[in-house]
């Protein structure tokens, strides 16, 4: 089985505002996400909210382009790496892996 690869592109993202921004439009989350920490966890975790190949296949998230918000808000990115690591942790069927190459 092979799991539906999502990117979800962080560039140009400098707060947390555009990384909920730019989470909602990369996992297609409804209109009802909240955009904080906790509703991210829960969005990732929740597979009724996943594109629906991805509920029968499972769901890779790549992140790309991460270095820049890390950078520039490090607390902020402690945090969503948790928030990553707890929704893989809580579904068995969702991978998350940050992508190395290509960010400054």
């Amino acid at each position: 089985m092979t799991e539906l690869v999502v990117p979800l592109d962080l560039d140009g993202i400098t707060d947390k505002a555009g990384l909920m921004d730019r989470c909602a439009r990369a996992l297609d989350l409804p209109d009802w996400f909240g955009r904080n920490w906790d509703a991210l966890a829960d969005s990732l975790s929740d597979r009724t909210v996943w594109p629906e190949a991805a509920v029968e296949q499972g769901l890779l998230v790549v992140v790309r382009n991460w270095r820049a918000y890390a950078k520039a808000r490090p607390d902020e990115w402690e945090i969503a790496q948790d928030v990553f690591s707890e929704a893989v942790d809580r579904t068995q069927a969702l991978t998350v892996v940050l992508a190395l190459g290509g960010s400054s």
